[in-house]
């Protein structure tokens, strides 16, 4: 899954207001942009093998710190804490370690038998959603439509570059997400590494992007 997390992202806003969209899009990505790095380390492990799904030539063979169920919960609980040691906002550090958690079940719906439950452990799990292209794209866009909705409801933009920087981010992972559907397997695991890593810029749009938004008081 992939915009679907970020639509998780835009969701936070919702239930509370005082946390940037990038705050809110670092929790709910958390356990992927920490998997780039972990591969790149070599500490966990993936193979490029086109028609393992309908939907992603990706094999996650081993990823059981940033994606098993324990481990995410452990990056949860720390998220959290370091929100609320930062800002004593414990009804928001509660939302945004809830968001980290979300990553998981969010994959779960997805992978397939993959997803580790403890380090160590042999059982994996996942529905294997990916194996149907049709349902992926209906699920994951309509977690992201809803998502991306709430976020427009409770913000107004203050000006001109509020509205735009929304636009063109909804544009951008759109456009991507067609473009890692439709597009040729990647050459290496070691690009999707980097490539995984620039997602951080996309963390730094949602701040450019709630900088220039204002809570909707209506």
């Amino acid at each position: 899954m992939f915009i679907g997390h970020f639509g998780a992202g835009f969701t936070g806003k919702k239930f509370s207001k005082t946390a940037s969209l990038g705050t809110y899009f670092m929790a709910a990505q958390w356990i992927d942009l920490i998997w780039p790095i972990l591969l790149l380390l070599g500490i966990e492990k993936a193979e490029i093998k086109p028609g393992v799904t309908s939907v992603t030539p990706l094999d996650f063979t081993y990823y059981p710190f940033s994606h098993s169920l324990f481990g995410v919960i452990v990056w949860a609980v720390l998220f959290g804490m370091t929100y609320f040691l930062i800002k004593k906002n414990s009804r928001t550090a509660i939302i945004l370690g809830l968001l980290v958690i979300s990553h998981w079940f969010l994959d779960l719906l997805v992978h397939i038998p993959d997803l580790p439950i403890f380090p160590g452990f042999n059982l994996k799990v996942g529905f294997g959603l990916w194996n149907s292209f049709a349902l992926t794209v209906i699920v994951e866009g309509l977690v992201f439509a809803v998502g991306a909705y709430l976020y427009f409801k409770v913000t107004k933009p203050k000006n001109k570059i509020g509205t735009y920087s929304l636009i063109g981010l909804i544009v951008f992972l759109v456009a991507m997400y067609i473009s890692n559907l439709f597009g040729p397997p990647p050459p290496s695991m070691e690009m999707v590494g980097i490539v995984g890593n620039a997602q951080w810029l996309i963390i730094l749009w949602g701040y450019w992007i709630d900088k220039n938004r204002a809570l909707n008081d209506k």
